[in-house]
């Protein structure tokens, strides 16, 4: 299931005409996508710390590599480049980059699309943990607005085609 939509994600990323800046792994959802948008003529751009192509990590079919200095330097470079992000299911560091996205539009940082891919449900409870914060006055009711949560990469292109951004002056809020 999450491969199937990680791979259908790319297939329509491709079809839209959109590239791909991706962490630049080679493995798992991420791999699948690049690999299934790359097959569509989609241009794969990988941001990879030095550490992690050393230890062979990177994807090497993709069009192109930029590397890093470490985790940070990558998260910059990939949300200076990027028009959207889109999070797929995966573990901590992903977590971590979606959340430093969330913190980035809330600053008006990003001004790009932010889409949760809720495949299987996988993101619920980050989803309630989303809305508790909200509930209990750290975040304000209106930065619920953020982000996009869809079920299907369907949904997740459809989210980012209609994408409106959420607030015209995003700082004069950011501050709880």
């Amino acid at each position: 299931m999450y491969l199937d939509d990680a791979s259908r994600l790319g297939e329509l990323i491709a079809a839209g005409g959109h590239n791909i800046i991706y962490g630049g792994g080679g493995i798992g959802l991420m791999g699948a996508l690049a690999d299934a948008a790359m097959k569509k003529g989609a241009k794969i751009t990988g941001v990879i710390p030095s550490f992690m192509r050393d230890n062979g990590w990177g994807h090497e079919g993709i069009d192109e590599i930029i590397i890093t200095e470490d985790l940070g330097s990558r998260k910059k470079k990939m949300f200076e480049m990027s028009d959207a992000v889109i999070a797929l299911p995966g573990g901590i560091g992903t977590l971590e980059e979606l959340t430093e996205a969330i913190t980035m539009k809330q600053l008006g940082l990003f001004k790009g699309a932010l889409v949760i891919l809720n495949t299987g449900s996988f993101y619920d409870h980050f989803i309630t943990f989303l809305e508790g914060v909200i509930g209990k006055g750290f975040m304000r009711q209106a930065h619920k607005q953020i982000w996009k949560v869809t079920e299907t990469p369907d949904e997740a292109m459809e989210a980012i085609r209609n994408y409106k951004d959420w607030c015209d002056d995003p700082v004069s809020i950011a501050r709880i």
